[in-house]
C-alpha cells in the first residue's frame, strides 16, 4: 500500500505545553483520513506541521515520498490547504483570485486564466465567476477555497476544518467537492469536529486527545471497539410510551432513556436477538410503532467513550 503521508513520533511544544506527544498517522494514496479531537487536541498543529508551515520538536514526517523538514519546498510542490476560514481576496472576483494564485505559481497568464476556467466550472462557480467574492454566500466562498488549493494541482489535500459554520446545504456541497478530488486521485487529510462528516467522507479515522494518536481504524471498527448495540423504538401513539419503556427495561434489564419530545425509547442492548423479542412483546400487546431500530454506536459514542467529552461541549 503506498501511503502518501507517514508520519511517526511527531512531538511539538509551545513554551510548557506539549501540543503533541508522539503522533504516529498515515494516509494510503487516493483515500480520506479523517482526524477527530476536542479543540486544543493537536488537529491543526499536525495539519501545519505536514504542510510545512512548523518544524516539528521531535519526530519524523513524509509527505508524497519527502521529508517536511528535509526537503520542504518539494512537499510544498505536492499540497495544497484549506483551513477553516475563507483565504480568498473578498474585493476581487472568483477569476481574479484563481488567476492570481496561478500567477504567482508562474503560470503564464493564458494557462492562468484555463485553469481558472476550469477549477471554476469543476466547482459549479462559472455563473458567479465575475462577481466579487464578497458578495458569494458561504457555501460558495468555501468552493472557491477549495479551488484556490487546487490551482497548483496537488496531490495531497490537507482540510482543517473546512466547513465550520456552514450550513447543512453547503457542507453538503463541500463534501461532493471532496469525493470528486478523491475519485480523481487526491489524498485528503480532514480534520474536523462534525462527527457525520468524518462518517461520510473518511476512508479511516484518526481520534487525537491531549497530543497522542488515542484510537484509528475504519468508522465501524471504531464503532465496534467500543461495544454494544442499541435498541431504538418510537410507538404511533405517545400513549403508549409507559408500556414500550416497561416492555423494553423487562427484557434488556435496563432502566431505558426515553425522549417524550420525539417519542423515542433507547436503551443498550448485549444482544441482538432481544430485537425479536421486542416485537412479539409489543404485538402482544397491541402497540404500533413508527420505528423500531438496532443500531451500532454512532461516532458522537465513541468520540465521547475516547475522549471524555461530548461533541456538544467540544464544538462550543
Amino acid at each position: 500500500m503506498s501511503l502518501a503521508i507517514e508520519a511517526e513520533g511527531l512531538v511539538k511544544r509551545f513554551g510548557e505545553t506539549a501540543a503533541l506527544n508522539g503522533v504516529d498517522l498515515a494516509a494510503p494514496a487516493g483515500k480520506v483520513v479523517g482526524v477527530l479531537g476536542p479543540n486544543g487536541a493537536g488537529k491543526t498543529t499536525t495539519v501545519r506541521i505536514l504542510a510545512t508551515l512548523l518544524r516539528p520538536d521531535a519526530g519524523r514526517a513524509m509527505v508524497g515520498g519527502y521529508d517536511v523538514t528535509g526537503d520542504p519546498h518539494r512537499v510544498r510542490s505536492l499540497i495544497g490547504l484549506t483551513g477553516q476560514y475563507a483565504s480568498v481576496d473578498e474585493d476581487l472576483s472568483g477569476t481574479e483570485n484563481l488567476m492570481l494564485l496561478g500567477r504567482l505559481l508562474d503560470l503564464s497568464r493564458a494557462g492562468a486564466k484555463a485553469r481558472a476556467v476550469r477549477l471554476l466550472e469543476q466547482f459549479e462557480l462559472t455563473e458567479a465567476a465575475g462577481r466579487a467574492v464578497k458578495t458569494y454566500s458561504g457555501g460558495m466562498r468555501r468552493r472557491l477555497d477549495l479551488a484556490a488549493s487546487l490551482v497548483s494541482r496537488p496531490q495531497v489535500l490537507f482540510l482543517d476544518e473546512p466547513t465550520t459554520g456552514l450550513d447543512p446545504h453547503a457542507r453538503n456541497e463541500v463534501w461532493q467537492m471532496v469525493r470528486r478530488l478523491v475519485a480523481d486521485g487526491v489524498t485528503v487529510l480532514l480534520t474536523t469536529q462534525y462527527l457525520d462528516e468524518a462518517d461520510n467522507l473518511a476512508d479511516s479515522i484518526v481520534v487525537i486527545d491531549h497530543g497522542r494518536v488515542v484510537a484509528e481504524g475504519r468508522a465501524d471498527e471504531l464503532k465496534r471497539r467500543i461495544g454494544g448495540q442499541t435498541i431504538q423504538v418510537r410507538p404511533n401513539s405517545a400513549a403508549d410510551m409507559d408500556a414500550v419503556a416497561r416492555i423494553v427495561a423487562d427484557l434488556t434489564g435496563m432502566i431505558p432513556a426515553r425522549d417524550d419530545d420525539v417519542g423515542l425509547i433507547t436503551a443498550p442492548v448485549s444482544d441482538p436477538v432481544l430485537l425479536s423479542a421486542v416485537v412479539r412483546r409489543m404485538d402482544t400487546a397491541g402497540i404500533v410503532v413508527d420505528e423500531l431500530a438496532l443500531r451500532l454506536p454512532s461516532l458522537d459514542d465513541v468520540f465521547l467513550a475516547l475522549t471524555g467529552k461530548p461533541v456538544a461541549e467540544v464544538a462550543e
